[in-house]
């Protein structure tokens, strides 16, 4: 049975009061990712989308042949969307529950709950507050489509705005400590349900970024050629956590998580900005422990931490700057294990896809824009709603140059696999395998690409010892907490010490530093030829043997993987004994003795299939440094393990039309008071809740379709039958929490009926 891995990584963008929406979306996320881990584990499907989400990877199976398993493994997010990507990750890694989260939301995302505790107070300022502030909550709601809500709610939403424009004047009406209070109970809420077991298999990491803005900035220097270094204030920060970095499968301590909460969603104007200290007085006051906040302020604030200045750093929404994050979760592409074929796809989630805020589209749109409305506009706005063109272009392009490798590769096949041909005796002893002479041909297949290559080697050995140096100093700096630039230089001190700066055919010293060092190019080796594995059997080569070849391979590079973060113990320091440094890790990893093994592994795998794929196969492992020769330099900084283009879907009101279309506008109420709506109504928050579950299945449902293969489909209307069976379960097990809203659930009954 042939597996493959839709790994999901999701991109999560600010929405204000949508973040209730958006908590809908990922709640179905999360439903999914436990459906596929219920599916290869045996067991039954635990919620009401759950068993729809099981049924179909099941039914994927049955129509192609192929185990799809779906992770979630790549989370980045900016203000609301940071917050809801905090509270999934969490789940994912720890097994923990996202019920506890959906009535919290409910309850406590409310003026009631978030306003400060310094309001007006007095009878004569509440008097003077009313005969200004009516008028507008009046005005306010009256150009929100409130009409058609119970009167109820109309009431709510008036007295509750009464409220909010009651608070202080130039002063942010939310408490930052009291929105710190509830992001604290919430994980709190989270610790203790669930089942304990990470939704990501064991080993496989789960990368967690949240954008936050720097308001005071902090310098940062950069390298010209006249004058030579020159400082620049930079204000955009990424908090980053990550499963590598623990060893319980945790991303991180639940005052960190609330730190990177509470900074992303400081919606300027709305709440204060956050401040360590605001988190630290409301830890003392609970009495909750922060044992690493040294380690992660140093992580989080490096140049505040190295003067000692920590406390003053004051942080602001994340979205100002960064609303759409792609760029960390791209970079979080690198060094990702692959045990099988994977289908990465970017999912981002946009909860209110062109609508702008009053003052970016008041007037007629003919008209210039008015004094406060450019102000506003260019101040907040504009940058905060920048489109993710360029994001979209850098993956498009990434993309296109692995098509380009793709291609390359193609074009010089003949020409390699002849040279291997001629070089090895043809195809009679290729086709009589054994570990001994798997190495043996592998030797003189890399010295004869070298040979062949000429002069444009010197270029790709450069590039390669130049990856080899960075891997290293990456290895070591975070192994003995010392400076990268400065491991870095002594690495390569030492290599022009002992004369491996030139690298050529004949050059000795280069190649045993290679067969020492290169770990890199056993992976894209052995990612190469799993990629040769043909999808579909050849005639007269039974599926099963094909399988077992493509395991094989994954089996052989596991170990590999391994050795990318190596125990470094009692191992000499770098900056003093750079060679003995190198000759003990040289010794910890010991990669001849994985390379054996791995001859093992191919060679018992080999052995069964027919001769023509068994030659096909061996001619790709042994061609493969002629093709890298050719790609790398192509693929310099875009190589990656997932060796595949990759694909963005975007899941948003305007793209989920199963049951009703028109958007945001005909379905979410949040969206009112530029998205400050949900506040203001607890029928609101439920409204948009329930709209982001059945928006989320939506979507959910179409990406897990388009992983068929080409001309593969599920009978006519079997889609849309599971989909309206989805929606039918979500509205069953919401009615009882959701009483706010009755009238949805009969129209929506009717609509999907």
């Amino acid at each position: 049975m042939r597996e493959k891995e839709l790994r999901l990584a999701l991109v999560c963008y600010g929405g204000i009061s949508l973040a209730v929406y958006m908590h809908g979306i990922t709640r179905e996320i999360w439903h999914l990712a436990r459906a596929s881990r219920a599916y290869h584990a045996g067991e039954a499907a635990g919620g009401a989308s759950e068993a729809v989400y099981r049924d179909l990877i099941g039914e994927i199976e049955a129509a192609t042949g192929t185990r799809l398993r779906v992770l979630v493994d790549i989370v980045a997010g900016a203000s609301a969307g940071g917050i809801n990507g905090i509270f999934l990750s969490q789940a994912i890694a720890t097994g923990q529950s996202l019920d506890p989260l959906t009535d919290l939301w409910l309850n406590n995302a409310d003026v009631d709950r978030l306003m400060a505790d310094d309001r007006p107070a007095g009878a004569i300022s509440k008097r003077l507050s009313r005969l200004w502030a009516s008028p507008l909550a009046r005005y306010a709601a009256g150009r929100t489509a409130t009409e058609a809500l119970d009167p109820a709610v109309q009431a709510e939403v008036r007295a509750k705005l009464t409220q909010f424009v009651q608070a202080r004047w130039f002063a942010p009406p939310f408490g930052g400590a009291r929105f710190t209070t509830l992001l604290l109970d919430a994980m709190g809420a989270m610790a203790g349900t669930g089942d304990g077991r990470s939704l990501l298999p064991d080993g496989h990491p789960l990368d967690l970024f949240v954008t936050v803005t720097d308001f005071r900035g902090h310098p940062e220097r950069l390298t010209l050629h006249s004058p030579p270094e020159i400082v620049e204030t930079e204000h955009r920060l990424t908090l980053a956590f990550s499963t590598r970095d623990e060893g319980d499968a945790a991303l991180g301590e639940i005052p960190a998580l609330v730190f990177a909460g509470r900074a992303t969603a400081s919606f300027p104007g709305a709440f204060p900005p956050f401040t360590v200290g605001e988190l630290d007085a409301v830890l003392a006051e609970r009495g909750q422990d922060w044992p690493g906040r040294g380690a992660f302020l140093t992580r989080a604030l490096p140049r505040l931490a190295a003067i000692d200045a920590v406390e003053s750093a004051v942080l602001i929404d994340g979205s100002v700057l960064s609303n759409a994050p792609f760029r960390p979760a791209i970079e979080a592409l690198r060094n990702r294990p692959a045990a099988r074929e994977v289908d990465r796809r970017f999912v981002y989630i946009d909860p209110k896809p062109n609508i702008r805020s009053v003052h970016m589209t008041g007037g007629d749109g003919i008209e210039p824009p008015g004094f406060f409305q450019t102000i506003l506009g260019a101040m907040s706005d504009i940058p905060r709603e920048q489109p993710i063109r360029d994001n979209l272009e850098a993956i498009a392009a990434r993309s296109a140059r692995i098509a380009d490798a793709a291609a390359t590769i193609a074009a010089v096949r003949p020409e390699v696999e002849a040279a291997i041909d001629d070089a090895l005796g043809g195809t009679i002893f290729l086709t009589r395998p054994t570990p001994a002479r798997i190495a043996g041909w592998r030797a003189k297949a890399n010295m004869l690409a070298v040979k062949r290559a000429g002069f444009t080697f010197a270029g790709y050995g450069h590039l390669k010892l130049a990856s080899v140096i960075d891997r290293l100093a990456t290895l070591f700096a975070e192994g003995g907490a010392q400076d990268r630039d400065a491991v870095r230089a002594a690495l390569w001190v030492h290599v022009r010490a002992v004369g491996i700066a030139g690298p050529g055919a004949d050059d000795a010293a280069f190649v045993q530093f290679m067969r020492a060092h290169d770990l890199e190019f056993r992976v894209r080796r052995l990612r190469f030829v799993a990629e040769q594995v043909p999808d579909v059997p050849p005639p007269g080569c039974p599926a099963d043997l094909i399988e077992a070849m493509r395991s094989a391979l994954f089996a052989a590079l596991a170990p590999y993987l391994d050795q990318r973060a190596p125990k470094l113990r009692d191992m000499a320091d770098v900056l003093d004994d750079p060679a003995a440094a190198l000759a003990a890790l040289a010794e910890a990893t010991d990669l001849r003795a994985i390379d054996d093994r791995a001859d093992a592994t191919l060679c018992a795998a080999l052995l069964p299939l027919p001769r023509p794929e068994r030659r096909r196969i061996l001619l790709a492992y042994l061609g493969f440094p002629f093709y890298d020769i050719a790609t790398l330099p192509l693929l310099r900084g875009d190589h990656r393990d997932e060796f595949n283009p990759v694909k963005v879907d975007r899941i948003a009101p305007d793209d989920a039309s199963a049951i009703r279309a028109g958007g945001a506008e005909a379905t979410l109420k949040g969206i009112a008071f530029n998205s400050f709506g949900a506040f203001f109504s607890r029928a609101w928050r439920e409204n948009d809740y329930l709209w982001g579950r059945l928006h989320g299945i939506d979507r959910l449902v179409d990406i897990l379709i388009s992983t068929l293969p080409a001309g593969t489909t599920l009978p006519p209307g079997h889609v849309a039958m599971l989909k309206t069976r989805a929606f039918r379960a979500v509205l069953a097990e919401e009615r009882g929490r959701l009483t706010a809203i009755p009238e949805l659930f009969a129209t929506l009954e009717r609509e999907i009926g």
